[in-house]
C-alpha cells in the first residue's frame, strides 16, 4: 500500500446483547469483512450519546455505525427506540454541516447475524472509499 492510499477509519458503537455478540460470531464463523472498524462495546445501542459519534469524527473517523438489537427485542426494553430517534437527529444535523448522512450507519444486528455484520462492514467501508476521507480531518491537519 502507498504513501498515498485511502485506508477508512470506521468506528463501530455495537451493543453488548446482541450486535457485539453477532460481531463475535462472524469472526468464528470465519466471515470474511474488511479490517476497517474498530468496535467499541457499549451495553445498549441508547448509551451511544450524539457527542460520541461527533468526537469519533472530531478524532478522525472517516465513518460511524452503530448497531443495535432488532426494534422490539432490546435487553432494555425500549432502548433501540430511543437510539433511533438519536439517530435521526445525528442525521440532520449532519445533513446542516454539509457532511451527508452517509457517514454515519445505524444497523440492527440480531445475535445470530454474523453474516449481516460482514455485509454492512464491507458496504460501509465501500461507501466510505467511494466518498473519500472526513472532510473534517483534512481541514484540521493541514
Amino acid at each position: 500500500m502507498s504513501a498515498d492510499a485511502f485506508a477508512p477509519n470506521i468506528i463501530g458503537f455495537f451493543c453488548n446483547w446482541c450486535s457485539y455478540t453477532a460481531a463475535d460470531l462472524a469472526g468464528v464463523s470465519r466471515k470474511k469483512y474488511p479490517p476497517t472498524v474498530r468496535v467499541i462495546r457499549v451495553m445498549c445501542s441508547s448509551r451511544v450519546d450524539p457527542h460520541m459519534v461527533v468526537t469519533a469524527f472530531v478524532g478522525g473517523a472517516d465513518a460511524v455505525l452503530v448497531a443495535g438489537c432488532h426494534p422490539g427485542d432490546c435487553h432494555y426494553v425500549t432502548g433501540n427506540y430511543r437510539t433511533r430517534r438519536r439517530f435521526a437527529l445525528l442525521q440532520s444535523m449532519f445533513e446542516s454541516l454539509g457532511l451527508g448522512t452517509e457517514r454515519i450507519k445505524l444497523a440492527w444486528i440480531g445475535a445470530s447475524e454474523g453474516s449481516i455484520v460482514a455485509d454492512v462492514i464491507g458496504g460501509l467501508t465501500e461507501t466510505v472509499n467511494r466518498i473519500g476521507p472526513n472532510p473534517t480531518r483534512q481541514a484540521m491537519f493541514l
